[in-house]
This record gives C-alpha cells, structure tokens and sequence, in this order.
C-alpha cells in the first residue's frame, strides 16, 4: 500500500532528481540516486519509502577517466508497481524525455512535495535571499503550466530565467520568504543547510525549534 505521504515525497522526487524506469506494459520502478555529501538525505528518503524499496542505498564509486577522479554516490530503487507505472506516462514522454503533466495542478498540491523537490534541485543564495530550482528543457507550455499550479496551489509567483541553457524557477526574496513558510515544516534537518536562517528576515536568530541552518555551496545542490 501507497499512503498519501509516500505518494506526495514520490511526486517531489520525480519533479527533482528521481527516475522512473518502465517495467512491464504498466508498471514502473523509481531510482534514487544521490551524491555522498547528501548520503543522510537518500536514508531519509529510503525510511520514509522503506515498504516500497527493494533494498538499503548502496555505496557506489564510479572514476570519471577526463577528470580522473573517482566520485562516489548513493543508490537504491523502489519495487515495480502500477502507481509509479501511471507517474511514469504522466511525466514522460514515448521518447523518454521528462516533461510536466497536463494534470499537474491535481498531482502538484502538498507542501511536502514542494519542499522535496526544492531539496532535490533547488538552491538558496543567501547573497540576495532568493531562490532558483533548476529545470529540465521543457516545452514553453509545460514552465506555463507549472506556474500556473505554483499559483494556483501555494500563492507562488516564481520567474522563469534561463541560465547555461537551461530554465528554472526564480523566486525573489519575498517569493523566497512565502516558499520557506511552506516547506520550513518538511525539511529533514539533514538537509537544513539549503533554507535561510530566518523564514522571514533571511537573517538573525534561529527561532525555537527550528533546525534550519544557512545555505551551503552551489555545489552540494
């Protein structure tokens, strides 16, 4: 059994860095893969899907000839089933190219899918307090569409700025400060290093509770 939680982390990981391989006619697995620096995050994803995976993340070294260093990262695949078969049509095309849904709106609408997805493939500058989640090349239509349901959904108004050839999502600091309120909650404090300090200033004292610390290098995004 699929809960609600489960489906809401599983739709912010296929929006960021998760992939859905097609298995059968219907059904689909998700793979998850993340470098060593963020190791503790990829165990909290394995935690909160641990009925649907097949195993524990594995440590993999993999030695880039060009470069010659040799990288290391963490890896680990949920089981087959329809649900992520049914993901798999929605968000990909015949060609397998990753695109956004027509549907987005119904399937983009929990907080927690939001903060998953910026975890995965956002970044917060602390410089100008704002934030940009970097996207695949998708259509005109599909950036439109995902605007409109970060509008719709949450009251968002990010920009779409290009940047290397590339798309994403840029929120200014008031956009940055109404997207922290939102996933502040869901951000396991392993990955506190990629929201600001303070939800509102950007800056200062951390409130009681929190477990948010300040951005680290673009690098470890």
């Amino acid at each position: 059994m699929v809960t609600k939680k489960q489906k809401e982390i599983i739709i912010g990981t296929i929006l960021g860095d998760g992939y859905l391989q097609k298995t059968g006619k219907k059904n689909a697995r998700l793979k998850l893969e993340h470098s060593e620096q963020q190791h503790d995050y990829l165990w909290w994803k394995y935690e909160q899907l641990k009925n649907l995976m097949q195993d524990k993340p594995k440590r993999i070294e993999r030695y880039n000839p060009i470069w010659k260093q040799t990288y290391t990262y963490y890896r680990c695949q949920t089981h087959s089933i329809p649900l992520l078969g049914r993901y798999k049509r929605y968000f990909y095309d015949e060609q397998g190219r990753k695109r956004i849904p027509e549907n987005i709106t119904q399937l983009l609408k929990s907080p927690l899918s939001l903060a998953v997805w910026f975890l995965d493939d956002g970044h917060y500058y602390q410089k100008d307090g704002s934030v940009h989640i970097y996207l695949p090349r998708y259509s005109d239509e599909e950036l439109q569409r995902l605007v409109a349901t970060l509008e719709q959904n949450f009251g968002l108004h990010p920009k779409i700025v290009w940047k290397k050839g590339y798309p994403c999502l840029y929120f200014p600091r008031e956009e940055t400060e109404r997207l922290m309120v939102l996933i502040r909650p869901w951000v396991p404090p392993c990955m506190s290093y990629k929201t600001p300090l303070n939800p509102v200033t950007t800056e200062g004292v951390m409130p009681e509770g929190s477990t948010t610390s300040a951005g680290k290098a673009e690098n470890l995004r």
